[in-house]
């Protein structure tokens, strides 16, 4: 699925990504998905807080091995905010289209975490920052075999290069 985005949109998540730095930044996407064209038109961007602790993590026995699981890499956004703004949606004809998160101090793609919490339905791009500053942005989205596919991002018409 192609995204569209308007220039303020792109530069508000980069400027989300790098103000959470060297947390990770989660938000929604908010808009329109054309189904002919497989392009999703986004008409809003939802910045979320970052709620993610160890009581909320669905997979805690697994990470259990890890010690340096935290915001810094892990998200997660209030299944509350998920419903309240997919009713917002509903009454304005509209769809959360994606979920974008940021990688600090990784390249912007995918981890086994995130392919394990995705929904196929959803766009997931994802910003790259070091040193409080965007490096890349990417998206991708689940296939058929629930492995992740990159999907262009326009920005005015053209492509995103990142």
């Amino acid at each position: 699925m192609t995204l569209i985005f308007r220039p303020p949109q792109l530069q508000a998540m980069k400027a989300h990504a790098e103000q959470t730095y060297p947390e990770e930044c989660c938000g929604l996407l908010l808009g329109q998905y054309d189904a002919a064209h497989d392009r999703a038109h986004v008409h809003e961007i939802r910045l979320a807080h970052n709620d993610w602790t160890e009581a909320v993590n669905p997979f805690a026995e697994a990470d259990r091995i890890h010690s340096n699981i935290s915001k810094r890499n892990r998200f997660w956004i209030d299944p509350k905010l998920l419903l309240t703004t997919q009713r917002e949606c509903r009454d304005r004809g509209w769809i959360i289209v994606g979920v974008y998160h940021s990688h600090p101090d990784h390249p912007a793609l995918p981890s086994e975490r995130d392919r394990q919490l995705a929904w196929s339905s959803y766009a997931y791009p994802i910003l790259s920052v070091t040193a409080h500053r965007v490096t890349e942005v990417l998206s991708w989205r689940l296939n058929d075999h629930g492995q992740f596919e990159a999907d262009p991002i326009l920005c005015d018409g053209a492509e995103v290069q990142s």
